[in-house]
């Protein structure tokens, strides 16, 4: 893994981008408060070009069969670019800019550049996923770990509010069943759908307010941890790439944006 190490400052946040450890940001501070959950495993990562689990590392493409390693038995979970060093294309005021170029057990030539832009009061993070050879199914989406608690005397655990129009069925395999149901109280592991967009607001009381935004329609929330919390906008739900394929053709790319904005309280 490699040690390079990006820290972009804008006003009193800082972003720290790790290109070598799966082009993950590795930290998020304000005002000096960590608010991601620092690890290597941890952070901010890429989940690319899948997200969340494919069941049995299985997905079809036309007629082929195509296997992941099962590196979540027995599924196989959040992409392969998380696992990979990631090349800096270039590092400008405020923003940086990697790339990562898919190789096996992916079996497809491909490439993901992940745009990270910092500016007083918000991060905006865009991936898009080019071809210029066959095309193939893939989905986007970001993995991050936000603190449960960001320390001081007597301060209070998140809160998460969103109000999203469905919650897809979760099956004993922790797959969507591909029924939608009434949204159901936490905790969860849950992928939920927001057909107005990626909506999700994190308020840690007397601290911070923090808003999970993307013109995407799907999000998974995981807060069974007692450290973190996971909000993970993504193109598509899990085992995506068998139940809603998007295609990344050599004339359209797959690209998408979530923007986190914060205020404080």
């Amino acid at each position: 893994m490699s040690n390079e190490h990006i820290t972009l400052t804008a006003g009193d946040a800082e972003v720290d981008v790790l290109p070598g450890n799966g082009g993950r940001v590795g930290g998020l501070r304000v005002g000096g408060i960590e608010l991601l959950r620092q690890g290597e495993r941890f952070g901010c990562f890429p989940m690319v070009p899948w997200c969340g689990r494919i069941r049995d590392g299985r997905f079809l493409d036309g007629a082929r069969v195509r296997q992941m390693p099962l590196n979540a038995p027995p599924h196989a979970i959040h992409g392969t670019a998380r696992d990979g060093a990631w090349k800096v294309a270039r590092v400008a005021d405020g923003e940086a800019v990697i790339t990562y170029d898919l190789v096996e057990p992916w079996p497809y030539a491909g490439r993901v550049t992940h745009v990270v832009a910092l500016t007083p009061d918000s991060l905006r993070l865009t991936m898009s996923v080019e071809t210029y050879e066959d095309s193939f199914p893939a989905q986007i989406g970001w993995h991050p770990w936000f603190n449960r608690n960001l320390g001081g005397d007597g301060a209070e655990d998140v809160r998460l509010d969103f109000s999203p129009a469905w919650q897809e069925e979760r099956g004993d395999d922790h797959l969507p069943t591909g029924n939608r149901i009434e949204p159901l109280p936490g905790p969860w592991d849950d992928c939920f759908g927001m057909p107005d967009g990626v909506d999700v607001t994190l308020t840690w009381p007397g601290q911070l307010e923090l808003k999970v935004g993307s013109r995407e329609e799907w999000v998974v929330v995981y807060d069974e941890q007692d450290a973190a919390v996971c909000v993970e906008p993504q193109t598509g739900p899990p085992n995506g790439l068998n139940s809603l394929p998007r295609l990344v053709t050599p004339l359209e790319p797959l690209e998408a944006t979530t923007v986190w904005s914060w205020r404080r309280l």
